[in-house]
């Protein structure tokens, strides 16, 4: 193991990823879970002879799908939407321009 301090900026930014999987990880069990138990409920309601295979049974798992897909991207691909150093550039933009208005 590493001796790195709490103070280390190498930590806190493994300390942040770390909690950002955590998030990805719950969020995804959940996804799985409440996705499950919908499906149960819809095909215990199914009248004899009626198919699961309708539209209306799929949306929220698709929709949230799609949005756990932009989660993980977000979580482990960081810069894929915003670039790089997107953060750093625009913070330094909105600094120039507080300088610029303060002169």
């Amino acid at each position: 193991m590493r001796n790195l301090s709490e103070n280390d900026i190498r930590y806190q930014e493994a300390k942040r990823m770390v909690k950002r999987i955590k998030g990805f990880y719950m969020s995804a069990f959940i996804y799985v879970a409440v996705n499950i138990f919908l499906l149960f409920l819809n095909y215990e309601g199914l009248k004899p002879g009626e198919s699961i295979w309708h539209i209306e049974y799929f949306i929220v798992p698709v929709v949230w799908g799609a949005i756990q897909i932009f989660y993980g991207f977000t979580v482990f691909f960081p810069g894929f939407f915003l670039g790089k150093n997107w953060e750093d550039k625009k913070i330094n933009e909105l600094i120039d321009k507080y300088e610029d208005r303060v002169k």
